[in-house]
């Protein structure tokens, strides 16, 4: 587990807790470790969950398949990010989607209900990690937001322009990787992905960006919605 050590302090969590509260902290929150290869489910629809999770190592899809195995992908979980806070409430229920490996993954799992409670030595860094989950779901319920605001759009072009633009401000380069293939893009988008990649070919011929794979290219353009 200490090898994950420089990925947690750089998590939103962990945010302003020194290293010696770090290792104290793991052990107060029954902190356990549990690895997945490709292709596993972390968590699967239906069930109830009590653990708060952090991906320490690989890339997690969070997922739903429809009753004739059509896939959407709701979100990527990368190294640091945190997962499955939405359903720890006790009036939660059960989870309404998969959260699956996309690569050989390491997971940290913490006790939610040690880190809601003071522990007896009355610990510094409790305080400091509630305050720390408050403002780490506010920056998921951002990201979800993200995600409505592209599906909202009306068309597939629509859809590309809006997720590669937020794409190109986050990384802040108009020369940027994204972490999905053309089907999890599509998935992701919830597009059919020949339509999506023929629409993607139609942008590049019209001089509005270049990709290779995953690696895209916003180029300047007098284009408009």
């Amino acid at each position: 587990m200490q090898k994950y050590i420089p990925i947690l302090k750089k998590t939103r969590l962990f945010t302003g807790i020194h290293d010696d509260e770090l290792a104290s902290i793991l052990h107060c929150l029954h902190t356990r470790l549990r690895t997945y290869p490709k292709g596993s489910c972390i968590f699967s629809q239906g069930t109830r969950i009590a653990d708060l999770a952090i991906l320490a190592e690989g890339r997690l899809h969070i997922q739903n398949d429809d009753y004739w195995g059509n896939r959407s992908i709701l979100g990527q979980i990368a190294p640091g990010e945190m997962f499955g806070e939405a359903y720890l409430a006790p009036d939660s229920g059960p989870l309404q989607n998969d959260v699956a490996a996309v690569e050989d993954s390491a997971v940290l799992f913490f006790e939610i209900r040690r880190l809601l409670t003071a522990c007896s030595c009355a610990c510094r860094f409790h305080t400091l990690v509630i305050q720390n989950l408050f403002f780490a779901i506010s920056g998921k319920n951002q990201q979800l937001v993200q995600k409505l605001s592209h599906m909202s759009r009306r068309t597939t072009r629509e859809k590309l322009i809006s997720y590669l633009s937020e794409e190109a401000r986050r990384q802040d380069s108009d020369h940027f990787e994204i972490p999905f293939n053309r089907q999890q893009l599509a998935n992701f988008l919830s597009v059919d992905r020949s339509a999506m990649s023929n629409e993607l070919s139609k942008m590049r011929g019209e001089g509005l960006l270049e990709f290779d794979r995953n690696r895209f290219r916003l180029l300047t353009s007098s284009y408009h919605l």
